[in-house]
């Protein structure tokens, strides 16, 4: 039997709004770290956790076909994992979270890294895509509720306070 992940080894993110400006927000939190990040990059996070995903388990495929079918050796391997990774295209935005596939050169499987900060964790492809899946659902949802909380406000018969407590029971529902 597993025991369950520690909080602080959970790295969760949730729609909000800056209290800045009131624009569209999601609030990323992994044990100390906090952070108020904008919708657009949590999306590039999640298109780089769903790609990292394929990538390693691409990476233990091919890797696994060089060995037993052209009997490459361990360090030519490595000479053509690093050229092949190189020569990824870069993602153009920026992304909340460091991400990196990974094939395992123990045990064969394929891993996704996520890092921020001091904050590590290591992901199946599978977890990196559900990963990947929570946050897009954030980051439409974080879109979505600025423009429901600008309506709500123009309808004229909810206070402000309202609004926010709505939005409170709605978070609490969420979770």
């Amino acid at each position: 039997m597993s025991t369950p992940p520690q909080p602080d080894t959970v790295c969760s993110i949730r729609s909000t709004t800056d209290p800045k400006d009131g624009t569209a927000a999601c609030l990323m939190e992994w044990g100390p770290i906090e952070a108020l990040v904008k919708p657009s990059a949590v999306l590039t996070t999640a298109r780089d956790l769903a790609a990292a995903a394929a990538f390693a388990e691409t990476d233990v495929a091919l890797l696994s076909v060089l060995r037993d079918e052209l009997q490459l050796d361990d360090s030519t391997l490595g000479f053509m994992m690093r050229d092949i990774r190189a020569r990824r295209p870069i993602p153009p935005a920026p992304s909340v979270l460091r991400v990196h596939a990974v094939a395992g050169a123990n045990t064969g499987l394929p891993y996704v890294h996520i890092s921020r900060g001091s904050m590590k964790g290591e992901l199946s492809p599978d977890e990196a895509r559900e990963m990947a899946v929570q946050w897009t659902e954030a980051a439409v949802a974080a879109q979505i509720d600025v423009r429901l909380r600008y309506v709500l406000g123009e309808w004229g018969h909810l206070t402000a306070g309202d609004i926010d407590r709505l939005f409170t029971l709605l978070q609490g529902v969420q979770r």
